[in-house]
């Protein structure tokens, strides 16, 4: 007998909307007291916050060229010095910020949206489905991600669109298996049966009551991948197959400045340290984020 969702949600039991609203006050309060993650929060703010208003704090076209002022060291007008063509350091980087946020972004909506997609359904149909996809992904993680990727941009192409492809791709396995995992915990419980027992198609089960219950692992897994794909990103830029001049992506300016690594240092060093600072900070607010959704963490 089917049962229209009015119906359906008049009956779901009180106890799955309580535990829901409990969990976020918990992991609130336990995500406050972590400081390391809330600087490594900071950290990403600060970095969106430049992205977002990167036209207003440029203070000089990261495209233009002067070659008279080329590799000029930090100085009041260039506070971060100048590259081999004389374009201006800090204005490079702070675009730079966008594309890699860009990149990290789309990279991991790819790998999250296809990964959600096959876990839930392996995990809650099971079965030949389950059979099917998990030996996919098993195929996928046969590879190492970075040699997966270089794989796939050396198929399509040398460029940013095909680097989040790439990056995407072999972010698909990790979501899978961590989705899979949660759905046979959550489609055990007694609500989900009391729920099916009312008619409710499949889908909806999916989508409207274990999807929702099983957010916990997929934020932090979001969080913690997005350091991996810039990391990867900037990587794949550095060789070459992200990135193409004159883009200031900071894997391509940190290329750029390995070749005047002993003359002009500063070239190498501040595009290392935004890498470095942006995907630590990543790392952090994720290891803070799984420790305070963890039940079994002691605080």
């Amino acid at each position: 007998m089917n049962v229209d969702y009015t119906a359906q949600k008049q009956a779901l039991p009180k106890q799955e909307r309580s535990v829901r609203t409990n969990k976020w006050r918990t992991f609130y309060l336990k995500f406050r007291k972590n400081k390391l993650a809330m600087v490594g929060g900071c950290v990403i703010l600060f970095y969106i916050f430049v992205a977002v208003f990167a036209p207003l704090l440029a203070p000089h076209d990261p495209y233009q060229i002067e070659l008279a002022n080329k590799l000029k060291p930090p100085s009041a007008e260039h506070w971060m010095g100048t590259d081999d063509k004389g374009r201006d350091v800090l204005s490079r980087l702070i675009f730079g910020t966008r594309l890699s946020l860009s990149v990290g972004f789309v990279a991991v909506f790819i790998g999250a949206f296809f990964g959600i997609i096959l876990g839930l359904f392996a995990g809650y149909y099971g079965k030949w489905l389950d059979t099917i996809i998990m030996r996919i992904i098993d195929v996928l993680l046969a590879f190492p991600g970075i040699l997966l990727a270089l794989a796939i941009v050396s198929a399509l192409g040398p460029n940013l669109i095909n680097v989040m492809i790439a990056i995407g791709v072999f972010s698909i396995p990790m979501f899978a298996r961590i989705v899979r995992g949660s759905t046979l915990s959550v489609k055990k419980l007694e609500y989900i049966d009391a729920i099916r027992s009312l008619g409710a198609s499949g889908l909806r089960i999916i989508f409207v009551h274990i999807f929702p219950n099983i957010l916990s692992p997929i934020i932090v897994q979001i969080t913690l991948r997005l350091a991996t794909a810039i990391l990867s990103a900037a990587g794949l830029s550095f060789l070459g197959l992200g990135a193409q001049p004159p883009l200031p992506e900071w894997g391509a300016m940190l290329s750029n400045g390995r070749d005047f690594l002993f003359s002009v240092p500063f070239l190498a060093l501040f595009p290392g340290l935004a890498i470095s600072t942006l995907v630590i900070g990543f790392n952090v607010f994720g290891d803070g984020l799984r420790d305070a959704l963890d039940p079994r963490m002691k605080h």
